[in-house]
C-alpha cells in the first residue's frame, strides 16, 4: 500500500509517520483486501491537532475519517478507530450481500467546480450578473455503482452525498442523507 503522510503548516516526524504506516497497514490488513492507497494529513486548528485520513481500496471503494485531540498521536488514533469501525461494517456488508465485486468499480470523469461566496455583498443591491464567479476548478470521479454500492459507499465516506452512475442504467443518479436520518436516492426519469 502506498502512504502520503503530511501535514499543513506543520512537521511530521519519522516515528509518526512509521507510527501510522504500522497502525493502517494492519487495520487494512484486517478487514480490506488488497488496499491501494492511504492519504493522511495531520494540521492544527486552535489548540487541537487534526487528522484526516482517506483509504482507498482496489474495489474503487473509499473509506476516510477525521479525528481531532489535544496530542497529535490520540487524533491519529481516533482515526484510526474510526476508519476500522467503517472498513469493519464495509466488510460485513459484503459478507451479507454474498456478492463479491469480480471487477473493480468503472469510473468515470467529471468536472468539479467551487463557486465564490457572496459573503460581504449588500443583499439589497442586485448582482451585476447572474454567472456565478468560478473560483477554483477540477476533476472529480464518478463511481458505476449499485444504489446499495452507494449508499454503503456514502456511510463509509461519511459524506452527505454522492453522485454515481446507476449499473443498472447507466444514468447518473444522486443518494443524500435526509434530515430524518433516512436516505433519499435522486433517480432522473429519461422520456
Amino acid at each position: 500500500m502506498r502512504y502520503q503522510i503530511s501535514g499543513k503548516q506543520i512537521e511530521i516526524g519519522q516515528a509518526l509517520q512509521t507510527h501510522v504506516q504500522d497502525n493502517l497497514g494492519g487495520v487494512a490488513e484486517k478487514y480490506a483486501e488488497r488496499p491501494t492507497d492511504a492519504t493522511v494529513v495531520f494540521s492544527k486548528s486552535g489548540s487541537e491537532f487534526v487528522c484526516e485520513t482517506t483509504i482507498h481500496l482496489s474495489t474503487g471503494m473509499t473509506a476516510s475519517a477525521k479525528g481531532h485531540a489535544h496530542e497529535i498521536y490520540a487524533a491519529f488514533e481516533t482515526t484510526s478507530e474510526k476508519l476500522e469501525k467503517q472498513l469493519r461494517r464495509y466488510k460485513r456488508r459484503l459478507k451479507d450481500h454474498h456478492r463479491e465485486r469480480s471487477q473493480p468499480i468503472d469510473v468515470f470523469g467529471g468536472s468539479s467546480y467551487i463557486l465564490a461566496s457572496s459573503e460581504g455583498a449588500d443583499e439589497d443591491s442586485e448582482p451585476d450578473s447572474l454567472q456565478p464567479i468560478i473560483v477554483a476548478e477540477m476533476e472529480t470521479r464518478i463511481p458505476s455503482l449499485s444504489v446499495g454500492e452507494a449508499v454503503m459507499q456514502m456511510e463509509i465516506a461519511g459524506a452527505p452525498l454522492l453522485v454515481f452512475r446507476n449499473e443498472g442504467h447507466d444514468r447518473v443518479n444522486v443518494v443524500y442523507r435526509r434530515d430524518d436520518g433516512n436516505v433519499g436516492w435522486i433517480d432522473p426519469a429519461t422520456e
